[in-house]
C-alpha cells in the first residue's frame, strides 16, 4: 500500500518533488519538522489548520493481511533516534523493535549480536507485584524470545562484520489474543531494513496451528491451547532460516506438510518490509569487515593442513586427545610465523588455524563419507543407561551417548510448588520444569557458573517441551515435577541426552509416562557453488559430534517418541538452508531416534513403584472454607508452623487442601495435626478416631477432633452380648469406630464391632440368613432412594406400597416384624386420596360390657391441625409432659433401628419409627433394663389378679393379608389369648402404621410399668407410652385400657391418653406374685 505522509506546513505542500530534501538525499529526524512531503499527490487532501509551535512528525504505514488478520508496520513517529525503528500491529497488540549498531572499530574476532525482548507490565495494565513496584531481571520467557529473534537474523550478516549490534524489542500493549514474539521478530527484520546496518534480509516469521487436522495461520493464544502444533517459522524468499516445533507426537509426514504450508506464508512479509524501506529507509552504511588475508591462509595451510589431517584420519582419537594434537599443529606453526616475523599472520593465527581444520572435515566428510571418529553418517554413538542410582530421590537416571553424559533427577512438589509466570501472553503458571546447567567441569575449564544463562534457559526449555507432550494430564496426576539435567560431560547434543535422561527418570519416579521420549541431532555438511550460491552437495551426519557442530552448516535438534515428534530446533550457520533438505533430515532423526528409544526400554520401559520410605505422598483434603481459614491461622502462621514441625507443604484453594510429604510418616504426622485442628469429615463407611466422653445406660458418645460427636450404641460394642458399657470402654479412652449412619441432622451413628473381626460361629449364622454381611444403613430416605434388592428381601414390600418416608435399607425376615413408620393424619389422608383407598374403618370386635367402641378417624388440614382438641384435663398434662425431659422419656430410648433426630409435635407431620416387640424385648434384655415391675394396685372386688407376660413369638406374629379387590389391608388375625377367669375372644381391628392416628383409640395392654408412666402394647407388635399424672392410678401387667392416641414424643413414640380417664381389668384373673 502507498505510505500516508503527514504535511506539517502547507505554505510547502505545493512545491516541487525535485526541490524537496528527500529528492536531494537527505533524511534528517527534522525532515518531518520541515514539513517537506515525500512526493507530490495527484489529489491533495483537505487542508487542515495548524496551530503555532506544534510539531508534526512525518510518519510512514504499510498495512497487509496475512492468516485474515491485518498487520500494520510503522515508522518515524517513535524512538526517531535509533538507526531503525518499527512498530508492528496487529489488533490492539503494538510491538516496538529498534536496532542500534556501536561507532567505533571493530575489536572482536566474532559478532557481538545482542538482542533484548521485554514485556513490560504496563502492557497489560498490571502494577508489577515485586517488592520495588518495577521489573526486574529478565525472566525466562523474555530470554527465550530474545533467542526466537536472534537465530534467524544473525546468519544474514556479512562474514567479517563485527561491529556490536543491539536489537530491542518492546511490548507496547497486548490484548492477549496475539503472542507478541512472532510479531517482534518480523518487527526487528523491518527495523533492520530501516537501518544503515548491512543485512541480507528481510526476513519472515510465521505460527501455524493444528486444530483436528485442519492447519491455522496465526493461530491465536485461544486456538493454540487446542492445537497439536505450535510451529514457529522464519525463512528468506526461498531458504529456510529457523524452526521451532512443540507438538504432541506429530508425524514427519504432517510436519512436512505444516513446514511447506508457512514458508509461502512467512515469504508474504518480506515485501511490505521493502516497501517501507524505500520509502523511510537509510543508505547503508559502508563498515570495515574483518576478513582473512588470502596470503596468511594460504601459508597457514601449507603448514598446518597435512598434520590437522593426520588427526582426523586417526579414529583412535578422543575429544581432549584430538583437541590437544591440533593445539600442538597450533604451536608448530606459531614457531614457523615467528620466524619468518609475519606480525599479521600471528594475529590471525588461531582463526586461520580454525579456517583449515573446517575445510579438512568438510572435504573428508563430502568426499569419502567418512566422520571425525570413524563412524557411517547415520550411525548412533554407543548408549549408557541406568535408572535409580540415587536412591534417596524421587527418581534418578544416568545417560551416556558417546563422550557426552547427563545426569537426570525427579522432584515431586505441591500443586502450590508451580512456577508462576507473569508474561503477558500464556498460562499464569507452570507445574512441569527441566532445569539444565552446564557446569565448567563438563568441558575441563575453569570459569564462573551461576545466574541465568540464554544457553542453558534454551536448552532447557527444548527438552521440556519434548516431555511435556507425554506427562499425565493435572486431574490425574497433581503433582508439581521439575527435572535437574546435569551436564556431567558434553561432547554434543547434551540437550538430547537430557531429553532421553529425563524420561527415564520421570518412569524411575514412578511418574505414568504414556511413552519414553528421546531426541537426536542432525548436521549438515555442504558444498556451495560461489558463482551461484546454490549447493551443489551435502551430507545429512546423525547425532553430531561437538567439532561436527562447529564445523558444520547445522544442527537440527529432533526429539520425539516412536510414533510422533514432539518438539524441534533448527539452528544454522549459512545463510539459509532449502527447506527439501529440511525435510530430508526428519527421516534420518527417526532412525537415530529409535535406535535410542530400544536402548531406553531395555533399561525402564514402564513406571516404578516407589517403595513407601522414599516415595513422596499427596493427599487432597476438602474443607469448608471457614476450616480452612482457621487452619493458615493470622497471616498463615499457623500454616507455616505445621509445615516446619512436620517437614510437609500444604497448599490451599477454594475448600480444598493439598498436602505434599515427603513420605507416608510424615504424611500421617501432618494429618493428624490438621484433623486435631479442624476434624474430618465423617463419612458412612469410614474409620475414624475418638475419644469417649460420656457413658449412658444406652451407650456412649465420642467426640472427634473439629467439636463432632456420635452416639455408640451398647448393641454395637461388641459381637457378644454386653450387660455394662463400662466393661468395655472408660471416659477418656480412644478408640477407632467407624460411622455406619448418619440422618438429615447429622447425628452420626457409630459401631466397634464394625472393626473386630467376625466370630466364626456366628458369621457361619449370618452367612447362612442374610443374603449379604454388610447392612445398609437406618437413614430417611425418598421412596426413589430405596433399591430394588433391598425391596426383594423385605416381605412386606411385596403387600404394601413403598412410603416416601419409610426407612432405606433395613431388611426384614421371617424371624422378626419390620421396622413399620408411623405417619401424621395430613401424610395418610393425602395417599389414601391418590391411591384410592377407603377413608372408614370396620370394627368388628364386640363391645366390653355393652359398651360400643367408637372408631373415628381425625382428618387434619394444615389449618386444623394446630387446633386439634383433647379431652379435659389430658391436653395441658401432656404438653407439660412433654415440654419437660422427664425421666420417662429419658429411660425410652430409641433403638438402633430408630431414625435419629426426628422431631415431631401435635401440629407437625410425625415420621416415627416403631419398633415391633421382639427387637424392644431383645434391646431391653442386652441394655439390662429391668422388667419386672412392682405393682402397688389393689385387687378389684378382692380378687388377686395373676401376673401374666405375654411373649411373642414369630409363631403368633400377625400376617397381613389384602382384601379382595385391591381395598384397604386388612391387618387381623391376632394371636387369641386364653384368660383365667372368662374365656374372651377379643377380636379388633389391628392398628397398624398407616391406621394409627391423632385421635384414633384403640384397646392397649400394659406392656411394662416404669417410674414416669406406662408402656403400651397397641397390637401388631406397636408400642405407646401413657405419662402419669399427679393423681396416677396403679396398674398392672397386662391390664387392657381404653386409650386414645394424643401426640408423638420427639423420639417419634406415639403419646397415650385414657379414654375418659377409665382403666379396665379385662376378662382374666390375675394372680399376684408370691410375697404380695
Amino acid at each position: 500500500m502507498a505510505a500516508v505522509a503527514h504535511r506539517a506546513n502547507p505554505l510547502f505542500s505545493r512545491l516541487p518533488h525535485f526541490l524537496t530534501w528527500r529528492s536531494l538525499g537527505f533524511r534528517t529526524i527534522c525532515s518531518g519538522r520541515m514539513g517537506f512531503s515525500s512526493r507530490a499527490r495527484p489529489e491533495p487532501e483537505p487542508e487542515t489548520p495548524t496551530l503555532p509551535g506544534t510539531k508534526l512528525l512525518e510518519t510512514f504505514t504499510e498495512q497487509f493481511e496475512i492468516g485474515s488478520r491485518l498487520i500494520t508496520l510503522e515508522t518515524g513517529k517513535i524512538a526517531r533516534f535509533a538507526n531503525g525503528a518499527v512498530v508492528l500491529g496487529v489488533d490492539e497488540t503494538r510491538v516496538l523493535s529498534t536496532v542500534c549498531s556501536a561507532n567505533g572499530g571493530a575489536v572482536k574476532d566474532f559478532l557481538p549480536l545482542t538482542v533484548d525482548y521485554q514485556e513490560k507490565q504496563f502492557a497489560q495494565g498490571v502494577i508489577p507485584n515485586t517488592f520495588m513496584r518495577r521489573e526486574g531481571a529478565p525472566k525466562e520467557r523474555e530470554l527465550l524470545c530474545g533467542r526466537l529473534i536472534d537465530r534467524p537474523i544473525r546468519p544474514l550478516f556479512p562474514a567479517g562484520f563485527f561491529h556490536e549490534v543491539q536489537v530491542t524489542a518492546s511490548i507496547l500493549s497486548s490484548d492477549g489474543k496475539q503472542d507478541p514474539d512472532v510479531l517482534a521478530a518480523n518487527a526487528a527484520s523491518a527495523a533492520l531494513m530501516l537501518s544503515d546496518i548491512p543485512w541480507a534480509g528481510p526476513i519472515g516469521m510465521i505460527r501455524i496451528g493444528r486444530i483436528e487436522g485442519k492447519f491455522i495461520v496465526n493461530p491465536t493464544m485461544d486456538e493454540l491451547s487446542l492445537s497439536d502444533l505450535n510451529l514457529v517459522y522464519a525463512c528468506t524468499r526461498d531458504k529456510t532460516l529457523m524452526i521451532d516445533v512443540q507438538a504432541r507426537e506429530i508425524s514427519e509426514r504432517d510436519l512436512e506438510a505444516g513446514l511447506r504450508l508457512a514458508h509461502p506464508e512467512a515469504v508474504k512479509y518480506l515485501e511490505p518490509q521493502i516497501r517501507l524501506a524505500a520509502k523511510a529507509g537509510k543508505h547503508k552504511k559502508e563498515y570495515k569487515l574483518s576478513l582473512m588475508p588470502e596470503r596468511t591462509l594460504e601459508k597457514v595451510a601449507q603448514l598446518a593442513e597435512a598434520p590437522i589431517e593426520e588427526v582426523f584420519t586417526d579414529p583412535k582419537y578422543g575429544k581432549f586427545e584430538r583437541g590437544e594434537a591440533l593445539e600442538n599443529i597450533t604451536q608448530d606453526v606459531r614457531k614457523a610465523l615467528e620466524e619468518e616475523c609475519d606480525e599479521e599472520s600471528l594475529r590471525l593465527l588461531p582463526k586461520a588455524v580454525d579456517t583449515v581444520r573446517k575445510k579438512v572435515v568438510r572435504k573428508r566428510i563430502i568426499a569419502e563419507g567418512s566422520r571425525l571418529d570413524g563412524r557411517r553418517l547415520d550411525e548412533v554413538r554407543p548408549v549408557y543407561c541406568e535408572s535409580g542410582n540415587l536412591p534417596r530421590l524421587h527418581g534418578s537416571s544416568l545417560f551416556s551417548r558417546g563422550d557426552t553424559q547427563v545426569l537426570c533427577t525427579v522432584t515431586l512438589g505441591a500443586p502450590g510448588d508451580a512456577q508462576r509466570l507473569e508474561s503477558v501472553v500464556g498460562p499464569p503458571s507452570k507445574r512441569f520444569m527441566l532445569h539444565y546447567s552446564f557446569p565448567p567441569f563438563c568441558i575441563n575449564e575453569v570459569g564462573k557458573h551461576g545466574g541465568l544463562n540464554r544457553r542453558e534457559v534454551g536448552h532447557g526449555t527444548l527438552a521440556e517441551k519434548a516431555l511435556l507432550a507425554v506427562l499425565p494430564p493435572e486431574d490425574e496426576f497433581p503433582y508439581t515435577v521439575r527435572i535437574n539435567s546435569e551436564v556431567m560431560s558434553s561432547d554434543g547434543s547434551t540437550s538430547m541426552a537430557s531429553v532421553c535422561g529425563g524420561s527415564m527418570a520421570l518412569m524411575d519416579a514412578g511418574i505414568p509416562l504414556r511413552k519414553h521420549v528421546a531426541g537426536v541431532s542432525v548436521g549438515l555438511v555442504s558444498e556451495v557453488d560461489q558463482s551461484t550460491g546454490t549447493i551443489r552437495e551435502y551430507r545429512i551426519l546423525t547425532d553430531i559430534l561437538g567439532l561436527e557442530d562447529h564445523l558444520g552448516d547445522m544442527d537440527f535438534k529432533i526429539v520425539g517418541t516412536e510414533d510422533g515428534i514432539t518438539a524441534i530446533q533448527l539452528d544454522i550457520k549459512p545463510a539459509g538452508i532449502p527447506l527439501d533438505i529440511v525435510c530430508e533430515s526428519l527421516e534420518a532423526a527417526r532412525k537415530g531416534r529409535i535406535q535410542i528409544l530400544d536402548h531406553m526400554e531395555r533399561e525402564i520401559s514402564a513406571p516404578r513403584t516407589q517403595d513407601d520410605r522414599n516415595s513422596p505422598r499427596l493427599a487432597t483434603l476438602k474443607y469448608s472454607n471457614d476450616s480452612l481459614r482457621r487452619l493458615l491461622g493470622p497471616m498463615g502462621a499457623l500454616k507455616r508452623k505445621i509445615e516446619d514441625e512436620t517437614g510437609t507443604r500444604m497448599s490451599v484453594s477454594d475448600g480444598i487442601l493439598t498436602i505434599v510429604a515427603k513420605n507416608q510418616s510424615s504424611m500421617d504426622k501432618v494429618v493428624e495435626k490438621v484433623d486435631f485442628i479442624l476434624g474430618r469429615e465423617i463419612e458412612i463407611g469410614g474409620v475414624y478416631k475418638g475419644t469417649v466422653a460420656s457413658i449412658k445406660e444406652y451407650g456412649a458418645f465420642v467426640e472427634f477432633n473439629g467439636g463432632q460427636a456420635g452416639l455408640l450404641h451398647i448393641s454395637e460394642l461388641s459381637h457378644e452380648p454386653v450387660s455394662r458399657i463400662s466393661d468395655v470402654v472408660s471416659v477418656g479412652q480412644q478408640l477407632s469406630l467407624r460411622c455406619i449412619g448418619q440422618d438429615i441432622r447429622g447425628n452420626i451413628k457409630l459401631s466397634l464391632k464394625a472393626t473386630l473381626p467376625q466370630p466364626q460361629s456366628q458369621a457361619n449364622d449370618l452367612a447362612v440368613s442374610v443374603p449379604s454381611l454388610k447392612q445398609a444403613p437406618s437413614v430417611w430416605a425418598a421412596g426413589g432412594d430405596v433399591s430394588k434388592g433391598e425391596e426383594k428381601h423385605s416381605p412386606l414390600s411385596e403387600e404394601l406400597p413403598v412410603s416416601k418416608y419409610e426407612v432405606n435399607g433395613v431388611k426384614s425376615s421371617t424371624s422378626s416384624s419390620s421396622p413399620v413408620l408411623v405417619r401424621s393424619v395430613e401424610e395418610c389422608d393425602e395417599e389414601e386420596r391418590s391411591t384410592g383407598f377407603l377413608q372408614k374403618s370396620k370394627t368388628t370386635a364386640k363391645p366390653i360390657g355393652g359398651r360400643k367402641p367408637e372408631h373415628k378417624t381425625v382428618q387434619t388440614t394444615p389449618k386444623t391441625s394446630k387446633s386439634i382438641s383433647r379431652k379435659k384435663g389430658d391436653k395441658d398434662d401432656v404438653s407439660k409432659e412433654e415440654e419437660k425431659h422427664s425421666s420417662f422419656s429419658e429411660e425410652l430410648q430409641v433403638s438402633k433401628y430408630e431414625a435419629n433426630g426426628m422431631k415431631s409435635s401435635t401440629c407437625s407431620s410425625s415420621r416415627v419409627l416403631v419398633r415391633s416387640v421382639e427387637e424392644c424385648d431383645e434391646e431391653e434384655r442386652s441394655t439390662g433394663f429391668i422388667q419386672k415391675s412392682k405393682p402397688t394396685a389393689k385387687p378389684i372386688g378382692g380378687w388377686k389378679p395373676e401376673r401374666k407376660t405375654v411373649q411373642t413369638t414369630p409363631e403368633t406374629s400377625k400376617s397381613i393379608s389384602r382384601k379382595k379387590g385391591d381395598k384397604y389391608e386388612k391387618e387381623q388375625n391376632i394371636a387369641s389369648q386364653t384368660h383365667s377367669s372368662n374365656d374372651l375372644s377379643n377380636k379388633e381391628e389391628l392398628v397398624t402404621a398407616k391406621s394409627l392416628k391423632l385421635g384414633t383409640k384403640v384397646t392397649a395392654k400394659v406392656y411394662q410399668v416404669r417410674t414416669g408412666g406406662l408402656v403400651l402394647d397397641l397390637g401388631g407388635g406397636l408400642r405407646g407410652m401413657y405419662r402419669f399424672k399427679a393423681n396416677a392410678k396403679d396398674f398392672d401387667i397386662n391390664d387392657e385400657l381404653r386409650v386414645e392416641c394424643v401426640s408423638f414424643s420427639s423420639k417419634g413414640i406415639p403419646v397415650m391418653s385414657l379414654v375418659d380417664d377409665e382403666w379396665h381389668c379385662i376378662s382374666h384373673s390375675v394372680t399376684l406374685p408370691s410375697g404380695r
